[in-house]
């Protein structure tokens, strides 16, 4: 045999084989008439011209046409040009021509196409995407155990999830799931399957791979698909007919909360476009930071990641009640091309990176030791968590789950921490500690109540505010005192933009000064009435701080606020946060009433040493007791924290408020309340700000007759020396002014709690202390040489003084933990 010269139909070169040298050139005419000479007789010999793909790099020395549409298709023979869509994927001139020029065939097919994905799609509808798009064929991978070879299925074979899920090696598709024999598992695989792991052929797709009929196009439907990974030939991402994108944006103006049928309302994973300043929200069209440090390869052009990483958070919202594995993953990716092999290979990694982070597969999730989330490398860690509360559960529900050995360590006979339930009430749960959430669209309390099945009570807005002697303040001035309060903390935040203040100043004080000028230079006098409301908001704001105002940093008293918040409704956790905490503690290694006294980490391993004795010896720490144990040195470091972290460490202040509940033979207050969920005190003076400034009414469904109210700022001090019985005293003085107009009963049973005299805890939650600011959360976040990591929500700078501050910072230092 000649070089250049191949037997015709004895020996085609395809795309995995090469000629034994370049062939000849020879003209169209010398091709087409050894064609027609072929035609006459199949087993003469006939010389065949080839052409190389032009592609810069292209492996393929023997392209073969995968489209066989036109009727003189080259197939692995003579083309004038070969189409490039990967190194293994070529279509030839003649089906070019078939689709591309209006007499032929199948310009008809082309041009319904290119009009709807104009319609739809934001990239160029080329005749390369229309072939990408249409016509490659679908490959699927035999889900035999032993098998799992790619297999490419015939062009009319449509492949679906289902398909996907139970395909084996010469599975017929058309009508039956008989196999063509039984051996056919043992059929090589094609040789370009191996190709597509490696790099340079990702580098040589002329395409980004659009995923078809996405799980998560119902989410995305004003996203131009091709933007978010999706292609826009399908039904399923079609954006709104007939409509521009200026309407669009209108209409998502007035509806901001886009969700999806049969979902969780709570749950809105994606931002809307022109939407921002919502937590734990992910923009579908851009990657985010971290994203880009783990996935670099993407950042040209990062498509690809897109489509996958926007299908598996669609999946785990669609169903967050079981763990989320590349198995249920794989069946959804529908994709024309070799690339559906890639698409798969990277989606393991992208899910592994995203459970890694606690995107998905979070919450109370629990999986058997032989099916954690993470792979194998990740296991050869241990671990050992100082803290039973929010946050070292939320690290050690997460650890586990990944695979990685951990034990806790509590100081306490019990675990929660701050979270603390009464369940001795009649008929319901109340909340020593936190009960209320705060924002909970993305909040991952929400996601948790979803996976218990729990439901969350919205809270109303409407809070009557009560003076002493039982009159109703009217709304008018409720409301213009509430304005002006809103103006002075205004106020505030522009003098803090004044570069030339550099002295921070306590809140307090600064919202006087300012108070003082303006009744100054406006003339305008408050009323009695209006004073005592003002008080009354002032005590709201020490709530919220946890601390009176003279303590906080008016600088930077709500530095968290620059960050995206938790939206949508505040709700009451009627049955209680230990619900929650009590369902991640569930399967998990604590050990009760092991108070740690000191960490060594100055050797290889760390070293941690309980106050029986006990040395226990481990790779890593995390260390999640409050802030308040932290400034009293309650754990001895060796080698001593740093003074950068001791220092911030001291300038955040340990807040403390103080709650009263209180069960009453009948419902009191229902005539005068009418429904609301919670009722306010108008103080006497300021002296008594803060003293039961709230009432709570603990029974959404108005059956039972409990109330809870909290003490705030100084009114925490004037308690603290008073026994139960005469705060309760005090309460009830409060209550029969409020309700002056009727008998108010003695309660049958309260509690009063004393979170500052708890040797383990000595705190509600913490702030930032004059001359602090939002910057020493993320100092004490800091870990120390990969040994010592901390938590809790003196941690979490954008979320702190909440219980879903302390779980997420759990989460994100168990990441930080696997990481390593």
């Amino acid at each position: 045999m000649s070089a250049g010269r191949v037997r015709t139909k004895k020996k085609a070169c395809s795309s995995d084989q090469s000629p034994d040298s370049l062939p000849v050139r020879s003209s169209g005419r010398q091709v087409k008439k050894k064609a027609a000479e072929a035609a006459d007789d199949d087993d003469e010999a006939s010389e065949k011209k080839y052409r190389k793909c032009e592609k810069a790099g292209c492996t393929a020395t023997c392209p073969v046409c995968f489209a066989s549409a036109a009727e003189r298709c080259a197939k692995n023979g003579y083309t004038s040009r070969w189409y490039h869509l990967s190194c293994g994927e070529h279509f030839c001139n003649e089906c070019f021509d078939h689709y591309y020029r209006s007499h032929k065939d199948g310009y008809e097919k082309y041009t319904a196409w290119k009009r709807i994905w104009t319609s739809n799609g934001k990239s160029e509808p080329s005749p390369k995407a229309f072939m990408a798009d249409q016509q490659l064929p679908y490959w699927v991978q035999c889900t035999k155990p032993e098998c799992g070879k790619w297999r490419q299925l015939t062009k009319e074979i449509q492949l679906t999830p289902q398909i996907a899920k139970t395909y084996r090696c010469g599975m017929k598709l058309n009508n039956s799931t008989k196999t063509e024999g039984s051996d056919q598992c043992s059929m090589p695989e094609d040789l370009r399957v191996a190709e597509v792991s490696d790099h340079w052929w990702y580098s040589m797709l002329i395409l980004p791979p659009l995923l078809k009929d996405s799980v998560a196009a119902p989410f995305l439907a004003a996203y131009y698909p091709d933007c978010v990974g999706m292609s826009p030939s399908c039904t399923s991402t079609n954006r709104l007919p007939g409509e521009s994108n200026l309407v669009k944006l209108e209409h998502l103006k007035s509806v901001p909360n886009l969700t999806v049928a049969g979902m969780n309302k709570y749950f809105q994973p994606f931002y809307q476009p022109n939407e921002c300043g919502k937590a734990l929200c992910v923009r579908p069209d851009v990657m985010e930071l971290d994203e880009l440090y783990e996935f670099p390869e993407y950042s040209r052009d990062p498509t690809m990641y897109l489509a996958l990483r926007n299908l598996i958070l669609a999946l785990w919202y669609t169903n967050c009640k079981e763990a989320l594995t590349p198995q249920k993953c794989i069946h959804q990716i529908i994709v024309r091309g070799l690339v559906r092999i890639r698409c798969v290979q990277e989606m393991e990694r992208i899910l592994y990176f995203m459970t890694r982070k606690g995107l998905i597969n979070t919450g109370i999730l629990s999986v058997s030791s032989d099916q954690y989330l993470l792979p194998k490398e990740y296991h050869n860690k241990s671990v050992i968590i100082v803290g039973a509360g929010a946050a070292g559960l939320a690290a050690a529900r997460q650890l586990h789950n990944f695979g990685i050995k951990v034990i806790i360590l509590e100081a306490k006979d019990r675990i929660g921490g701050r979270v603390w339930d009464d369940k001795t009430f009649t008929g319901v749960t109340v909340g020593r500690g936190a009960q209320i959430v705060n924002g909970c669209v993305n909040n991952p309390m929400a996601l948790m109540c979803e996976q218990l099945g729990i439901k969350m009570h919205k809270l109303g807005e409407k809070c009557d505010l009560i003076q002493e002697g039982g009159r109703i303040t009217d709304p008018t001035i409720d409301k213009r005192m509430d304005f002006h309060f809103n103006a002075i903390l205004d106020v505030v935040s522009e003098w803090r933009k004044d570069k030339t203040q550099h002295q921070d100043v306590p809140l307090g004080e600064k919202i006087q000064e300012i108070y003082k000028a303006f009744v100054q230079e406006s003339g305008i006098q408050f009323s009695e009435l209006e004073e005592k409301v003002l008080q009354f908001h002032l005590s709201n704001l020490e709530y919220a701080c946890g601390s009176n105002l003279s303590q906080v940093s008016a600088r930077s008293w709500d530095h968290n606020e620059f960050f995206a918040q938790f939206a949508g409704d505040h709700t009451l956790l009627t049955v209680g946060y230990s619900t929650v905490i009590d369902k991640l503690a569930e399967g998990l290694d604590i050990r009760l009433n092991f108070p740690v006294q000191s960490i060594d980490y100055s050797g290889e391993e760390v070293q941690v040493t309980t106050g029986d004795g006990t040395v226990w010896t481990t790779q890593k720490v995390l260390v999640t007791v409050p802030l308040a144990l932290l400034q009293r040195n309650a754990i001895q470091f060796n080698p001593p924290l740093s003074e950068k972290k001791i220092k911030a460490i001291n300038s955040l202040g340990a807040g403390v408020i103080e709650k009263i509940a209180l069960e009453f033979p009948y419902r009191f207050w229902d005539s005068k309340i009418q429904g609301a969920d919670f009722f306010g005190h108008v103080p006497p003076n300021s002296s008594q700000r803060g003293l039961f400034s709230v009432f709570y009414d603990m029974d959404p469904e108005g059956k039972e007759s409990i109330l809870m109210s909290v003490v705030t700022g100084d009114a925490v001090t004037t308690i603290k020396n008073l026994d139960d019985q005469q705060v309760l005293q005090q309460c009830m003085t409060v209550l029969r002014e409020l309700f002056k107009e009727q008998e108010v009963p003695d309660p049958v049973k309260f509690f009063v709690t004393r979170w500052s005299n708890d040797p383990w805890l000595q705190m509600a939650y913490s702030f930032v202390k004059t001359g602090g600011s939002g910057e020493a959360y993320d100092i004490i976040a800091e870990d120390i040489q990969g040994k010592i990591f901390f938590a809790g929500e003196a941690t979490n700078r954008h979320f702190p003084q909440t219980v879903t501050g302390a779980y997420l910072s759990g989460v994100r230092e168990a990441s930080k933990i696997a990481a390593f």
